[in-house]
């Protein structure tokens, strides 16, 4: 799944998850998610591509173990800082994004193309595709997986607009604005 596919799988969730209990997204949670689900990605690609310290593109910040131990690392710092919800949200995001990349081996059928899930006890997945981001880049095609991200975003775009933008004026304030983040009570999403 490319990045901005991603973000909305991401945000899709998450808005869901605390509009579950009755509230909005707030700016700094959206922002910790957005980040979130760009993680593994800016983790594995890099280490497996460019330098070749990881066996695959994904692998290590993809897989179930280390995902959930880094977002527990997450909460329990948020959590000490009085921001849960800040860390939680990048949870969802880091998570969403493994098992967002998994949707077209499962709809596909191939399975084993899952394995990231659980390296390093499950070997990474060997890819078709030579491992670089220009390789990755040039297969970019409008086809039903485009199709289906470009829906996702759309959704998600209209998810944002309905809570309220959330995340924009935290952007905006770090930015362009005062240089200062404005401060916001944790709502406890």
């Amino acid at each position: 799944m490319w990045p901005w596919g991603h973000a909305a799988v991401g945000y899709l969730l998450y808005s869901l998850l605390v509009r579950a209990d009755g509230r909005a997204p707030s700016s700094a949670p959206v922002v910790a998610l957005a980040f979130g689900t760009q993680f593994p990605d800016v983790i594995d690609k890099p280490l497996g591509w460019t330098f070749g310290l990881l066996p695959a593109g994904r692998s290590l910040a993809h897989s179930m173990f280390a995902l959930l131990a880094v977002s527990a690392v997450a909460v329990g710092v948020a959590r000490r800082y009085g921001r849960p919800a800040i860390g939680v949200a990048f949870g969802v995001g880091a998570v969403s994004h493994s098992f967002a990349d998994g949707l077209y081996a499962v709809v596909t059928g191939q399975y084993a193309d899952l394995s990231y899930l659980g390296w390093p006890l499950l070997p990474a997945p060997v890819s078709e595709v030579e491992q670089s981001f220009v390789a990755h880049v040039a297969l970019l095609e409008f086809d039903w997986h485009f199709a289906l991200e470009l829906a996702l975003v759309v959704l998600a775009a209209a998810a944002w607009l309905r809570d309220g933008r959330p995340g924009l004026d935290l952007v905006r304030s770090v930015l362009g604005g005062n240089g200062r983040p404005a401060e916001e009570p944790d709502s406890g999403d």
